[in-house]
């Protein structure tokens, strides 16, 4: 059977680093179309935009002397439609999601553990705010990097949970600081995920005590390892293995690109945009997970997108949905555009935030 082609390409990305970032959503968009006529569609797109830049990206698009041209191209008349998807990772949701997994279930690469118990508590610690020094130590103490060092993190984590229990926040009344650090308008007077202050919610310290916060084992379960020995153990594994990555967003977005387009044992060629983190190594690693799974990945193609229109597109695409349901996020949607980005929308998405995710899949 041939391989199906999807070109693909990211926004927001930042690799492992989930928390202190510019953007708050990770998008991935995986973009099925001919060479021909993802060139014309950019072809249309320079012909109404008219800027002399060699490479189109979201920005040109966003611009609101352009919205026009954003309404055509993510609208029913545009060659994208029905043949494109976008995958959003809200990073917070993300980066909680993934210590509950470590210190409560065990990790997997596509996305988060199908745990009820690990779920219940990602979704209480991100319905009712955790502090950012809890949530910054969280992501550093499951990133890759510095992987020889098994025990520092995980007690620099430790240290800043037992300090604030995850809950404190400094209050700053009716705006917040995002969740990534910068400043957001929000509806509700916090982001989600992030505290607004006072002593944090009430039921989180109950849920807290079973991962282990003070390093003894838990009570719950007989023979259970506490939080602090889950966590050193998954540290353990990352020094051992170079390629393992728990929280860099690409491994579940290309791993969802396949199962999307792959079903029924399609094979798929990914063609991505140039991409530093896709080694060969990795992509290994993602084909035998998929194989795991009933998926084909047969390469992983990597060509730069001022030269591959089909790149360009994903590109544009990935940009302007990450935008715009971003804006969604923080209580400041445009409701025309997100009734637009719904179609593209992978329902399979990560995201913590039920009041915008109704918004954009309704």
């Amino acid at each position: 059977m041939q391989a199906l082609e999807i070109a693909c390409d990211e926004s927001g990305y930042e690799g492992e680093k989930l928390i202190d970032t510019t953007t708050d959503v990770f998008a991935h968009a995986g973009v099925r179309l001919g060479t021909d006529v993802a060139s014309a569609c950019l072809a249309e797109l320079r012909r109404r935009i008219r800027s002399p830049a060699t490479e189109y990206k979201a920005t040109h698009l966003l611009r609101e002397k352009h919205r026009a041209v954003l309404v055509w191209f993510l609208g029913p008349s545009s060659p994208l439609f029905r043949n494109a998807h976008v995958y959003l990772i809200d990073k917070v949701y993300f980066a909680l999601g993934k210590l509950t997994d470590v210190m409560m279930s065990e990790p997997v690469a596509a996305g988060l553990a199908p745990d009820g118990r690990s779920r219940a508590a990602s979704d209480a610690l991100y319905r009712d705010g955790t502090s950012h020094d809890f949530l910054t130590a969280a992501n550093t103490m499951m990133r890759a990097r510095d992987r020889a060092d098994v025990t520092g993190p995980v007690d620099s984590f430790f240290r800043v949970a037992g300090t604030l229990g995850g809950l404190d926040g400094d209050s700053t009344g009716g705006r917040t600081e995002s969740r990534n650090g910068r400043r957001a308008e929000q509806r509700s007077g916090r982001t989600p995920g992030l505290t607004s202050g006072g002593d944090g919610p009430g039921n989180i310290p109950a849920m807290w005590q079973p991962l282990g916060r003070h390093g003894g084992r838990t009570t719950g379960q007989a023979g259970a390892f506490s939080g602090r020995e889950k966590a050193v153990a998954f540290r353990q594994r990352m020094r051992d293995d170079p390629a393992l990555s728990l929280l860099d967003p690409l491994t579940p977005a290309v791993m969802r690109a396949v199962a999307r387009w792959g079903a029924d044992g399609q094979p798929v060629t990914i063609v991505h945009d140039r991409q530093t983190m896709l080694p060969h190594e990795r992509v290994a690693r993602l084909q035998r997970e998929l194989r795991e799974a009933g998926l084909v990945l047969e390469r992983v193609e990597l060509a730069a997108a001022e030269f591959e229109a089909r790149v360009q597109l994903a590109d544009i695409l990935a940009g302007t949905v990450r935008k715009i349901a971003q804006d969604q996020l923080h209580g400041c949607g445009d409701g025309e555009l997100t009734t637009l980005v719904r179609p593209y929308i992978d329902g399979q998405s990560i995201w913590g935030d039920g009041r915008s995710w109704a918004s954009l899949r309704s």
